[in-house]
């Protein structure tokens, strides 16, 4: 059987009967986001794994339940999943989330991008780590919308249904985080 061309409702379909490699492939296409996603939020490569663990877990007892609902894309319920067991995991800690790349992680090195120029490269990486650090520089529910917007590709209702905020608010955030950005631009003469 051919899984490739399948959508991920499809592959689900066949998961809940029976069919293991649908799974495995349905992970297998989005473990990568969904991990980066839980080690943006947990900077801890052994936590993020134990939770990405139990995000799948999770998913699982969702499917096999009948409980998952074929409304949203499948990516972004599961970084829903994700978002709320790594609050849970900071609730119990006591801790907020710092969203810093670190040097054996950076946001910029999963994020796609057609083979520039070594020119091209130095450039588009030069602004990647300028944008990095001025998104370091924000409170932090303003660097998780610009996180959870920008990267994880989230409506601003999803991003609102996951921080449990209204929708005015995660606006109001976005909006607040591109004002501090244009003045920490201005305060320090950052070029981009």
């Amino acid at each position: 059987m051919q899984y490739a061309p399948l959508t991920d409702q499809e592959l689900i379909a066949l998961y809940l009967k029976g069919d293991e490699k649908a799974f495995s492939l349905l992970l297998g296409r989005h473990k990568a986001k969904i991990y980066s996603t839980i080690y943006l939020f947990v900077k801890d490569h052994a936590l993020a794994e134990d939770i990405f663990q139990d995000v799948f877990i999770k998913i699982i007892d969702t499917l096999r339940k009948g409980k998952y609902n074929h409304e949203g894309k499948f990516v972004q319920w599961a970084s829903r999943i994700a978002y709320n067991m790594c609050v849970d995991n900071f609730r119990r800690n006591k801790r907020r989330a710092h969203i810093r790349p670190t040097e054996e992680f950076d946001i910029f090195d999963v994020l796609q991008n057609s083979e520039p120029g070594t020119d091209e490269h130095m450039i588009k990486s030069e602004t990647h780590a300028k944008i990095r650090k001025l998104v370091d520089l924000l409170p932090p529910e303003q660097r998780e919308v610009v996180i959870l917007r920008h990267y994880a590709d989230m409506s601003f209702k999803e991003i609102s249904a996951l921080t449990r905020v209204s929708i005015n608010t995660a606006l109001g955030r976005m909006r607040y985080a591109l004002i501090n950005i244009r003045k920490i631009m201005e305060e320090r003469e950052v070029v981009i």
